[in-house]
């Protein structure tokens, strides 16, 4: 059956994904669900359909690439804590005493540094800063606002972080970007477009410095904290901060800051960096294999662990990343199954008679943030909107590459984070609770209104450039 015939019909996987994971809370569920429908749709044994669509969909280069930068992430996570990383830059920023302006200052740059996970990342700063804070009478709600903003926006901005290596293989494929190197390019283009995530990451610093000060619920934890000593509201819950994993340094061994620390962060910046500014082609994937490497060496050299210690660290490294790696999976699957339907075709076919590129990027903003917010998803958002929203911008384009679809991509990046850093039900969010040690509500309750500030914000930025450039 032509693709184009499907109709209507063509849009049932994306929005039977939309729907449940409202419903269920539950993308990697959602998906799989769409996909499956997708299947039928076409005409296929639901059986066989799944098993040859996962084939083709997940058989290439370009998902194992994504894959293996994933599996990395997990381990160099992994090894992070098995080193004592974490607990060395306790020890050393603990000799400093720092007030109020200074702690959270540090707590910021310290969320940027670790920009190549939004999982580690607020376990990372929330874990390290929590008894720095609490000296320096910072309230955990502003604590955990300090992670939840300096995880998954950085992310959004970097883009050889695990989120632009996601997008870039999400993009593969679709219209001009034939394949990762040219989606690569077209993530960092990207960059200065993604207002969402630029502006959520400046306003912490902002906030931190002084130059804005804080407004709303946030603003009464502060005076709180600061008077009274109270880093957590009376009658609260505090979410307690407990690692992600159960992985522990050896005792009896000491970690070298700035070989446990720095330098596993340093080469994956030097390579990926240096690679695309010598080479036009950034090496993502080997800058995680050398800082692994790197780290798997260093500690079989100071003894912290045995070969064999390694090994089961690394495995439970990569177990950490499954739910990731599943969604991954699953969203190259809804995107070829939306392929064989035709869905950005029947798209295109409705909207080309009024859909502008203003409205298109200030659309995909809001709708990225109204997906991910009610579903706490923003990767599972991206597999849903991409596949629709690219195409769109092409056909306005002429199928050329242009600033539209480097503004698309920011839209959707910018979107899709702004549920994963606000919404209650997030996994960033929740994570961002536990490690401050923060009530979980109260923290969702005093950083909305930095969030939606931001984003409004954001949605003008996008009608000014739209009516500038478009």
């Amino acid at each position: 059956m032509d693709p184009a015939n499907y109709g209507i019909l063509s849009l049932l996987p994306a929005l039977i994904a939309l729907v449940l994971a409202f419903i269920t809370r539950d993308a990697i569920f959602s998906i799989l669900l769409g996909t499956l429908v997708g299947i039928v749709i076409s005409g296929q044994n639901i059986l066989f359909g799944f098993t040859g669509l996962a084939q083709d969909a997940l058989g290439n280069a370009d998902f194992i690439w994504v894959l293996m930068i994933e599996v990395f992430v997990g381990i160099m996570v992994a090894y992070f804590q098995k080193s004592g990383a974490i607990n060395a830059f306790t020890e050393f920023v603990g000799k400093k005493t720092l007030k109020q302006r200074g702690a959270q200052i540090l707590g910021w740059l310290l969320g940027i540094f670790i920009f190549f996970s939004d999982y580690f990342s607020p376990l990372y700063v929330g874990t390290v800063m929590r008894n720095i804070t609490d000296k320096a009478r910072v309230s955990r709600e502003k604590l955990a606002y300090i992670c939840d903003s300096t995880s998954a926006p950085v992310c959004t901005i970097i883009p050889f972080s695990s989120w632009g290596v996601y997008m870039a293989g999400l993009l593969v494929g679709i219209g001009a970007f034939v394949d990762k190197d040219v989606a690569t390019k077209a993530v960092v283009r990207s960059v200065p477009f993604n207002f969402y995530g630029i502006l959520a990451v400046a306003m912490v610093g902002l906030i931190a410095l002084g130059i804005v000060p804080d407004f709303g619920p946030m603003k009464k934890a502060e005076k709180r904290a600061a008077e009274t000593g109270k880093v957590i509201a009376d009658g609260a819950k505090p979410m307690l901060g407990k690692e992600l994993s159960q992985i522990k340094p050896k005792e009896g061994i000491k970690s070298n800051l700035f070989i446990n620390f720095l330098a596993p962060a340093l080469i994956i910046i030097s390579i990926t960096l240096g690679t695309y500014i010598v080479m036009g082609s950034a090496k993502t994937l080997e800058g995680f294999v050398a800082a692994v490497a790197f780290q798997f060496v260093a500690m079989l050299v100071q003894r912290m662990a045995t070969l064999q210690e390694l090994i089961e660290t690394a495995v439970e490294g990569i177990k950490s990343v499954m739910s990731a790696i599943l969604i991954l999976a699953l969203a190259y699957c809804i995107n070829s199954i939306s392929k064989t339907l035709g869905t950005a075709d029947y798209v295109i076919s409705v909207t080309q008679s009024w859909i502008t590129p203003t409205l298109l990027i200030l659309f995909t903003f809001l709708v990225g943030a109204f997906i991910s917010f009610f579903t706490g998803s923003s990767w599972g958002t991206y597999a849903i909107i991409t596949p629709i929203v690219i195409p769109l911008a092409f056909e306005l384009t002429g199928g050329e590459i242009t600033s539209l679809q480097y503004a698309a991509i920011a839209a959707i990046l910018g979107g899709g984070c702004f549920g994963d850093h606000c919404s209650p039900l997030s996994d960033t969010t929740i994570l961002s609770s536990l490690a401050a040690g923060s009530d979980h509500i109260d923290h969702v309750k005093t950083q909305i209104p930095y969030t939606l500030t931001v984003a409004g914000i954001s949605s003008i930025l996008y009608i000014i450039v739209g009516m500038i450039l478009f």
